[in-house]
């Protein structure tokens, strides 16, 4: 008798060229995950040659009821580290029938603004730190946490070893490893500040590229959980008091940053940025104003500062890159729940674009 497992992890190819796409698209808060599954007649590697496919809106919160067809643009392919085999994990975006981006496709606007020639010729790198909280399923508290109490102070934790630091290491390292055999280009990982609370990077990743990767390590982190019963909390301040934030830190080089002279750019374009402010704080994600709070490893919400060296600070350049002339830079501004789509292009279109 075969066990559920033995089924789960059966090998298609044995036996047919049959392949299964999961189709994956954002859903109507612009940062739950969504996705279904349909039969493929073999391997495809270009999304262009991928059907289209559509879903009930309604049910999602991007449709009315009497008008509820929203359709699946296929943009990116990864390789499913569940099924495993030939079978492929899909990065939709999402359109009327008519063709028009439905209002969360935050997608179409940053692949506009990274085909524009002026951006395209700057070749825009990013490196995302994508941070998150682990938190048990039916009380929403961190994992490792006591119920209704609280551990010891922060200080042992960051990058911590053992089993009263380290709290969730196996859905990390799992995670870490399904995204590197679905081709995403993860680049580490590392226990935070708090406990409970951890982060992976994703890149270097060029343009639309790492929207489209980082949503889909979140979605294989998301599924990962599932199966270890555990609930992924994108709050950028899940635990109030005197406990870290949960951010995005977004690094950021253009080709003429990455050149000899490459500082003075970077100078140019952090000034740039400040002049955005505003503009970019409302885009960087929900909630932000609790962990942009000028401590914590933050600048406050409503000033903008940079500094080499500098955690406190919206903008940190390295020591490294200073004395190199050239590099990058690391917006610390975007929190963890943020829109990559959003944030990656905004920083393209601010400091290659946009005329003060």
């Amino acid at each position: 008798m075969s066990l559920l497992t033995d089924l789960v992890n059966l090998n298609l190819s044995d036996c047919t060229d049959k392949i299964i796409a999961e189709y994956i698209w954002i859903g109507g808060s612009g940062m739950d995950l969504r996705s279904k599954a349909r039969t493929l007649s073999g391997p495809v590697s270009d999304p262009s040659k991928l059907p289209k496919w559509n879903y009930d809106g309604s049910s999602t919160g991007q449709a009315p009821g009497e008008d509820s067809e929203v359709i699946l643009y296929p943009q990116a392919i990864f390789k499913d580290p569940f099924r495993r085999g030939n079978n492929i994990l899909v990065m939709c975006d999402a359109y009327t029938p008519a063709g028009e981006p439905i209002p969360t496709n935050k997608r179409c606007n940053a692949a506009k603004i990274f085909s524009h020639p002026d951006v395209a010729a700057e070749e825009p790198w990013y490196g995302i730190e994508q941070e998150y909280t682990l938190l048990q399923k039916d009380v929403k508290w961190p994992i490792g946490w006591p119920l209704g109490g609280y551990p010891g102070p922060q200080g042992p934790y960051y990058c911590g070893v053992g089993v009263d630091k380290a709290y969730g290491r196996d859905i990390v390292d799992s995670h870490y490893k399904a995204c590197l055999y679905a081709g995403i280009n993860i680049s580490g990982i590392n226990g935070e500040v708090m406990p409970g609370q951890w982060e992976f990077q994703v890149g270097p990743a060029v343009g639309i590229s790492a929207g489209d990767e980082l949503w889909v390590a979140r979605y294989i982190l998301e599924r990962i959980t599932e199966i270890a019963g555990v609930v992924l909390s994108f709050d950028p301040k899940p635990i109030q008091g005197d406990w870290n934030g949960a951010g995005a830190h977004t690094n950021y080089s253009t080709k003429s940053m990455r050149s000899d002279g490459g500082y003075e750019v970077i100078k140019k374009a952090i000034a740039k940025l400040g002049l955005r402010h505003k503009e970019h704080i409302a885009a960087y994600g929900e909630g932000n104003e609790r962990r942009l709070t000028g401590r914590h490893e933050t600048a406050d919400i409503n000033t903008f500062l940079w500094g080499v060296a500098n955690r406190g600070a919206s903008i940190r350049v390295g020591r490294d890159i200073e004395k190199a002339g050239k590099g990058y830079f690391e917006d610390r501004r975007p929190a963890s729940n943020m829109d990559p789509y959003v944030v990656t292009s905004m920083i393209a279109e601010t400091t290659i674009l946009w005329k003060p």
